[in-house]
């Protein structure tokens, strides 16, 4: 299953995942505020408050494992659009002297 997985993301593109991934965050960091709302304002049992800090403890984790996710990802991104940049310029190198300075001959 989980190889599954990994061949269905390899055909999604990284903004796409990028996109996927920062909903799944936004989600999370709603869940998070949700359950800092609820421990100030609600009276809580001993038990009650430590599930509820325990469930807060592992949004965090999850929070943070998708910031690292998507920081690795941006700079794929970046390093994507370095690379189109490049490969553009090189295009254009390429018409300028072969297309461009042959018609001026």
């Amino acid at each position: 299953m989980a190889k599954f997985k990994d061949k269905r993301r390899e055909k999604v593109s990284v903004a796409t995942e990028i996109d996927r991934l920062e909903e799944r965050r936004a989600r999370c960091q709603d869940n998070l505020e949700r359950a800092e709302f609820r421990s100030r304002k609600e009276k809580l049992s001993e038990k009650e408050r430590q599930e509820l800090e325990d469930e807060m403890t592992i949004i965090n984790e999850r929070v943070q494992k998708l910031d690292k996710e998507l920081e690795t990802l941006r700079g794929e991104n970046r390093k994507n659009m370095l690379l189109s940049v490049a490969l553009l310029v090189i295009s254009a190198l390429f018409y300028y002297v072969f297309i461009y300075s042959e018609e001026d001959s």
